[in-house]
């Protein structure tokens, strides 16, 4: 009798710890796409929970940059601009994917730019502002991000780990490649140290279509490990995302520690309307737990003309999602 009494009782305090459980979180929905005609977007969630957005604009002659309380507001919130191309020389065109860090206590954009006299002539540059509110304060040039190659470089992104801080970016690595994926330490938030390791270079067919390009690299750092996504071929519907992971033990300078997909993670689905996803970042929802892919795509596959003059590459959100292996998951099957 006693054992009967005993599990009966277990078996309702179970059900009264089941009852009074909280909820299962709902998946998180967004209205899609967050910001039109805006590509290469970024996201940064800073420690009061500000969020501040800034990516590409389609005219490739300013940085603009908006903050919001919460990420859907971003859609409707003021648009700052914060800094314009010069009118020659360094700096006066093709201004393209800024990111924007806090390293050292002070705000640091990131961005490529050619110059009008030779279009292609593209760097990495660096803006950086001491205000508290990166939408405010002053915005001062500090130069090209100099590179022991000194070619064709962009989309850098930044990252620590365990007290060294890294720069990872997209530069023509050899001859028969438009860009790998260059990673070394960063000093000051400005000045690269030491070697410069390429972690990974297009080598599959779906890195190699139209353009042999590996870019657009965003680490996010979990479960035991380093991962970096990056962006592959033509800025058309043959974008894709591939993925790099490291442990967080390892040296993250020896590039035999870096491992690659042999396939891409996020890629167009027509089903859905997702053409050409990449370019991506990442932050967390507004419960500072959720994490949150923000990337670009198109709702259509044909383009008119030369895709990068198509402006219709739009900001997007997604729930981040992490398999039984601790990977990330972008759900490639559900739409937006």
């Amino acid at each position: 009798m006693k054992k009967m009494l005993f599990g009966s009782l277990a078996v309702l305090m179970l059900l009264l710890a089941h009852a009074c459980a909280a909820p299962a979180p709902q998946e998180l929905e967004f209205d899609n796409p967050l910001v039109r005609q805006r590509a290469d977007p970024w996201i940064h969630r800073a420690e009061d929970g500000t969020y501040y957005y800034i990516a590409t604009a389609p005219e490739y002659d300013r940085i603009e940059m908006r903050k919001s309380s919460t990420l859907a507001g971003i859609a409707d919130a003021e648009v700052v601009v914060v800094w314009r191309k010069h009118e020659s020389g360094p700096m006066s065109h093709h201004i393209w994917a800024p990111e924007l860090h806090r390293v050292d206590g002070r705000w640091v954009i990131y961005f490529a730019a050619g110059m009008a006299e030779d279009i292609w002539h593209i760097r990495m540059w660096a803006l950086t502002n001491t205000a508290d509110d990166p939408t405010t304060g002053e915005w001062v040039e500090e130069g090209q991000i100099e590179t022991e190659r000194d070619g064709f470089a962009l989309d850098a992104t930044t990252f620590e780990h365990r007290g060294e801080r890294y720069l990872i970016w997209a530069e023509n690595t050899r001859p028969d490649n438009n860009s790998g994926l260059v990673m070394a330490k960063l000093v000051d938030g400005l000045r690269l140290e030491g070697p410069e390791i390429v972690i990974t270079e297009p080598e599959y067919e779906w890195e190699r279509q139209t353009y042999a390009v590996n870019e657009g690299a965003a680490v996010i750092k979990r479960n035991g490990k380093i991962f970096v996504t990056y962006s592959a071929s033509a800025t058309d519907h043959t974008y894709a995302m591939g993925l790099l992971w490291a442990d967080e033990n390892a040296d993250l300078m020896d590039p035999a520690s870096w491992n690659k997909s042999p396939e891409p993670v996020f890629y167009t689905n027509e089903e859905v309307g997702r053409f050409g996803p990449g370019h991506n970042g990442f932050t967390v929802a507004e419960d500072g737990k959720t994490d949150i892919v923000v990337y670009h795509a198109r709702d259509y596959k044909e383009i008119e003309g030369a895709s990068l003059n198509d402006p219709n590459r739009d900001t997007r959100l997604r729930v981040l999602h992490w398999d039984e292996n601790g990977f990330p998951d972008f759900r490639q099957e559900l739409g937006d």
